[in-house]
């Protein structure tokens, strides 16, 4: 049996940063809070947790004074900051630069909204990290899109901007897009639409659809590792589905089953933009002990 694991896999650019980060600082001292989960990966997480890495939610976050806590790849809100600054804490800032720039462009084109009457809408999964921090630099007014049913929200009769969490694929954008404009044609007869669309998805993300359906073809059997809750891991592993039913999702080694191995002489091991390389090799080797 051949094992393959996929070179466009493993960690992208943001989060890769922000671990990094993370271990510096626990080098240096021993212990870091953190704001969040790092990475949608148990796995990592462990890891990083027996390094020192304590994961903490907004409420202990608020109580905290004088201590250093990580930011994460997804960005936060302004109130992070203002929290931070008020309670005298150090934030080692891992925002993903892609992130932070998005979170510039929404800031800048709420005030023209304001401006011109306008409405900014953000196509995103709602409670997502990221879109949370989005939503903080949009303010009031802004309209979480997350699918069709939400279109019902948007005031068609204003000038739309419209963004994309940066994770989300490029297809359901796409989808997204041609829906609104469909909707708005229903409502207005006379009226042009004024609807600037703003691509703002990850092409680190949106570019691995393709090689994915490519290795997903190319072997017998695809082994995808990912996180439980990464919507990201869940979003390519479909992409692997599709075109290869003999595709699994495993969050680690002990998720393998022997009989998915049986007489193929192929297998490719995958996994999302928060699955650790460690960790597809961790798999690659325990289905090499089923093939020996």
């Amino acid at each position: 049996m051949e094992i393959y694991i996929d070179p466009g896999a493993g960690f992208c650019f943001g989060v890769r940063e922000a671990i990094q980060l993370a271990e510096e600082e626990l080098q240096r001292t021993g212990h870091l809070y953190c704001l969040g989960q790092v990475v949608h990966n148990e796995e990592e997480e462990n890891r990083l947790k027996a390094l020192g890495l304590e994961v903490i939610n907004y409420e202990t976050y608020n109580k905290l004074k004088n201590v250093s806590v990580l930011i994460r790849a997804h960005g936060e809100a302004p109130e992070t900051y203002r929290i931070a600054k008020e309670n005298k804490l150090t934030l080692i800032d891992g925002t993903c630069p892609i992130v932070l720039k998005l979170q510039n462009r929404i800031k800048n084109s709420s005030r023209e909204s304001l401006n011109t009457n306008g409405q900014l809408i953000i196509f995103g999964k709602k409670n997502h990290p990221e879109v949370i921090g989005l939503a903080g630099q949009a303010g009031e007014g802004m309209i979480l899109v997350e699918n069709e049913s939400d279109i019902e929200k948007i005031d068609f009769n204003k000038p739309l901007s419209l963004y994309a969490q940066t994770t989300k694929s490029k297809k359901d954008f796409t989808n997204i897009v041609e829906k609104i404009e469909q909707q708005a044609k229903l409502l207005q007869s006379e009226k042009q639409l004024q609807f600037t669309v703003n691509d703002t998805i990850c092409r680190h993300v949106s570019n691995r659809d393709e090689g994915l359906r490519m290795f997903a073809k190319t072997h017998e059997v695809i082994i995808f590792v990912g996180g439980e809750h990464s919507s990201n891991g869940r979003q390519l592993f479909e992409v692997c589905k599709i075109v290869n039913e003999k595709s699994w999702y495993v969050g680690n080694t002990s998720m393998l089953q022997p009989e998915w191995f049986a007489g193929v002489n192929s297998v490719g091991v995958s996994g999302a933009t928060s699955t650790p390389q460690w960790l597809l090799e961790d798999v690659a080797a325990a289905i090499r002990e089923f093939a020996d």
